[in-house]
């Protein structure tokens, strides 16, 4: 299986597989969904549940793919997997609550209003107006406060996703540390054998000087003495 610097090429099109379909999905929930009724908001929902359970295929298909993929990159991968898996459940969530309300956000908030602004007959007073308008306000303020939190959420997944990534660099860091103290040591182990072997040479040159030197002294002494002997 081939690779690559950041992972292996299925990877890849898995990657970009999910990014099609989780853009169509995206795309039917806030622009489609929202905006029709009747059997074709069904159709639409129904649509979007299928390409949900292709999201949920595709990522089980990259999470067998990443038992394949090299520990260095293995780690990366992973954290970005689980940014995937918390994506396709933030867009299930979205689905239901896309599916569960009105058709359309103006319609219900003109059907929770009526036609008070264009209509003198209504039977709404002003008070009443005024705390339907806070109702509607509150609820959305509550839905972006529901986004940026999960906005956090995943700012929180990438940021532990780059600890990760820093952790297995230290890691690799130590090992190779460690490596090359055990090779130091090793040469350290080598550098003192060496140093010993030499240190019992020279002994023995210095005993092999002693003794030549003797048997020269020896030689010359008998010389001297035969010479002696022969004139006296």
């Amino acid at each position: 299986m081939s690779s690559s610097a950041g992972g292996s090429d299925l990877f890849q099109s898995y990657e970009q597989d999910f990014q099609t379909v989780t853009d169509s999905i995206r795309q039917k929930i806030d622009q489609q969904i929202s905006t029709q009724s009747g059997e074709q908001r069904k159709a639409t929902v129904r649509a979007a549940e299928r390409e949900i359970d292709e999201v949920d295929e595709i990522l089980g298909q990259m999470e067998m793919e990443i038992l394949n993929i090299p520990t260095p990159s293995r780690t990366r991968l992973q954290a970005k997997l689980r940014l995937f898996k918390s994506e396709a459940e933030k867009m299930k969530r979205d689905l239901r609550r896309a599916s569960a309300i009105a058709p359309n956000r103006a319609s219900e908030r003109d059907e929770l209003l009526g036609d008070y602004a264009n209509s003198s007959q209504s039977d709404l007073d002003a008070s009443t107006m005024d705390q339907r308008q806070r109702l509607l306000s509150g609820t959305e303020r509550l839905g972006e406060s529901s986004r940026r939190l999960e906005d956090s959420h995943r700012l929180a997944l990438e940021t532990e996703g780059i600890g990760i990534n820093i952790l297995s660099t230290l890691k690799g860091q130590r090992e190779t540390m460690l490596r090359a103290r055990d090779t130091l040591s090793e040469a350290d182990s080598y550098i003192d054998k060496a140093s010993k072997t030499l240190k019992g040479m020279a002994r023995r040159m210095a005993t092999n000087k002693m003794i030549t030197a003797a048997i020269i002294l020896i030689l010359i002494a008998l010389i001297v003495l035969v010479i002696w002997t022969k004139l006296f």
